[in-house]
């Protein structure tokens, strides 16, 4: 059995992902609504260990390990530029 091409399948497919998330236009107001509130603005998994005011220790943002993550805050992007200049909302709610 021959293993050599995984690795080079799986890439295939992410860059394939990818190119997706980036050519991905947003032309409808509730999903970008949607998109705008499941995707977060900032690393959810950043975090500061406290005890009795002193912290311990920090928990990196972890998110930039993810393999999609500048397309994904990419894609949060086009629709807060959406929202804004097509529809003319106030997109400060989801900062």
């Amino acid at each position: 059995m021959d293993f050599s091409n995984k690795p080079q399948v799986n890439n295939s497919l992410l860059n394939q992902l990818r190119n997706q998330l980036d050519v991905l236009e947003i032309r409808d107001d509730k999903l970008a609504r949607l998109l705008c509130k499941i995707i977060p603005s900032h690393c959810p998994f950043e975090r500061n260990i406290s005890i009795l005011g002193r912290t311990l220790f920090r928990i990196p943002p972890l998110c930039k390990l993810n393999p999609l993550y500048e397309q994904v805050v990419g894609l949060r992007f086009k629709c807060l530029i959406y929202l804004a200049d097509e529809c003319g909302e106030d997109v400060t709610k989801y900062c």
